[in-house]
């Protein structure tokens, strides 16, 4: 049995060499699966979670929502798990500090923040808050026993609301402010990829996700990306399937994409293995 001190420090150790891909779980099930296939750890997605509660993305989960999903995915596996906490359930950074607390007390290694408010339209906040944000969910981190990944987002690009040089501006003062990690997620290619590493030096998430999708884990680690996340892609690429198949079965009558169902006994052997 591995135990949750020695999986937030295999968590750190992570970030500190190489690059490695952690992918996101939406429920046991998944982590379980993941993890028997080779994860060295593993991330919740907002997205993912929300949609299994029947919920859209973006504030459609409440803290203590997320805070027993989060434990829930924890004690699925023996691997280290961060928590993809949105803007950290709170305007105010001592909420965001708060977070941070609950998060290590459900087991999690790590957690990201967003800039983003969860209103209609994805507003950021200003510069100064968001940067008090991720200093307060610093000194929340730094007052743990344990290591605790903190990794701040930049999430203008990706919800269209700032451009690359002011998520630039944002990850060098999140930086300046003691994040762990920094992530600005939905980048329109490599060259933009490219400028977001340069412009720190603290270690760099990645999403891979639209043009970063057609590259493999060998040229982000020679970008100099730590860290590669997919985010809700796995989550949504599932509902594609439930999508075109049900499609398929209502419209046409039609049931041949049933043929591409993974085998269920070999789903049980990654289920009993990926638990530890």
């Amino acid at each position: 049995m591995v135990t949750l001190s020695e999986r937030h420090k295999r968590f750190q150790e992570l970030h500190k060499t190489g690059c490695f891909v952690i992918p996101n779980p939406w429920d046991q099930g998944t982590a379980r699966m993941m993890a028997a296939l080779g994860a060295k750890a593993l991330a919740t997605t907002s997205a993912g979670f929300a949609f299994t509660l029947g919920r859209p993305d973006m504030g459609g989960v409440s803290r203590d929502e997320a805070l027993v999903h989060a434990e829930a995915i924890v004690s699925a596996t023996q691997l280290p798990v961060s928590g993809d906490f949105e803007n950290g359930f709170g305007d105010d950074p001592d909420e965001v500090a708060e977070t941070v607390r609950l998060a290590r007390e459900v087991g999690l290694s790590g957690c990201s923040i967003e800039d983003t408010q969860m209103l209609k339209g994805n507003p950021f906040y200003d510069f100064d808050l968001a940067v008090d944000r991720i200093r307060a969910s610093v000194d929340a981190a730094r007052s743990l026993s344990e290591p605790f990944v903190l990794c701040a987002r930049a999430d203008g690009v990706m919800n269209g609301t700032y451009d690359t040089a002011e998520a630039i501006r944002r990850i060098q003062a999140f930086e300046q402010a003691g994040a762990d990690l920094l992530y600005v997620p939905s980048l329109p290619g490599v060259s933009a990829l490219e400028r977001i590493v340069a412009s720190v030096t603290k270690p760099v998430n990645a999403l891979a996700i639209g043009a970063l999708s057609q590259i493999s884990v060998d040229q982000f680690s020679s970008i100099g990306v730590r860290r590669i996340s997919v985010g809700s892609a796995i989550a949504r690429l599932t509902h594609g399937l439930i999508w075109n198949s049900v499609r398929a079965m209502l419209d046409d009558g039609e049931f041949k994409t049933l043929k591409n169902a993974a085998n269920s006994k070999e789903i049980d052997q990654l289920l009993i293995k990926g638990e530890g």
